[in-house]
């Protein structure tokens, strides 16, 4: 069932890449039809608009705790590992604008680039991506792997990026001047390795189009949550769930931790269904701790019913 799921995955991949050939943009009504789900504001494009306040909560979870969440509402194919990155102490968290490349041929890239043209778009077609970025927006590409000759931007460009989304970079593929890339402080790249060429022999086939980045699919306006583990791509439908469970998880192993070592809980207790008992005692431990936040009853029978971690 599982392999079946993939195949079908990959095959609506495939459909509207195909749809956005050209290095054209997906349509509108196409991404809104992908994203139908999502029921708060959007981009002009299209695009889910995770709200500011879900970015800035995302930076306090664990990515393993958003990822159990994930899986267990049956989202498998969200996370990829295995990266290098340029500073590994900085966390790139941020809406998905997306860029598929492929192998160049000379009469796809001059008819791309002559369109680009007249659509106003300045440079090589890897900058077009980043001249649509806003605050907030990570750059997502798959660059298919590749590495020599591979290398999507350099300082010069990083700069431009952070500038614009003060955020970093996912990329399937490189980077080269990784020196310079390091000197932007507040800036990570998460790529596959760093290599000192310049990009050639490839061309944007699509932006903000439904990408793969690995065993990942991504969607334009995924939640992205990237630390030294990885990368998670959460769709933005589930971006309130996903954080608030995943702060839960963090107070629940804190007052566990408590109960656990005052003996008044056992483990098994605190990691099984809550009785009332263990509800109130929480809420009040919640209250001697007003530096953890608040939380409702109401809100707290809300998390421990849908047991998604």
């Amino acid at each position: 069932m599982q392999a079946y799921k993939t195949i079908i995955a990959i095959f609506l991949l495939y459909i509207f890449s195909f749809r956005c050939a050209n290095g054209q943009n997906i349509s509108k009504d196409d991404l809104i039809f992908l994203t139908s789900q999502w029921k708060g504001e959007r981009f002009p494009d299209g695009r889910p608009k995770v709200p500011d306040d879900l970015l800035n909560r995302a930076r306090t979870i664990g990515l393993d705790d958003a990822w159990t969440v994930l899986k267990n509402l049956g989202y498998t194919n969200q996370f990829e590992g295995g990266w290098k990155t340029v500073n590994d102490t900085t966390m790139v968290i941020g809406r998905a604008v997306t860029a598929m490349y492929l192998p160049s041929r000379p009469d796809v890239e001059k008819s791309i680039k002559e369109r680009g043209e007249k659509e106003g778009r300045k440079g090589n077609t890897n900058s077009w991506p980043i001249d649509v970025l806003t605050k907030g927006d990570v750059y997502v590409a798959d660059g298919f792997g590749k590495i020599a000759g591979g290398t999507l931007i350099g300082s010069t460009l990083g700069n431009s990026i952070y500038s614009k989304s003060g955020n970093g970079v996912i990329f399937n593929g490189s980077v080269r001047d990784l020196e310079g890339l390091s000197e932007i402080k507040g800036f990570n790249a998460f790529v596959r390795d760093f290599h000192p060429s310049f990009l050639e022999g490839m061309v944007l086939m699509g932006l903000n189009t439904p990408i793969r980045i690995g065993h990942a699919i991504v969607i334009p306006g995924d939640l992205v949550l990237a630390n030294r583990e990885g990368v998670l791509f959460i769709p933005a439908q589930l971006a309130e769930q996903v954080i608030s469970t995943s702060e839960f998880v963090v107070l629940k192993d804190k007052f566990g931790f408590e109960m656990v070592r005052s003996n008044k809980y056992s483990t098994g207790q605190i990691d099984s269904e809550w009785t009332e008992e263990i509800k109130n005692d929480f809420l009040k431990w919640l209250e001697k701790h007003p530096e953890l936040g608040k939380m409702s009853k109401a809100k707290l029978d809300q998390i421990m019913s849908k047991r998604t971690w």
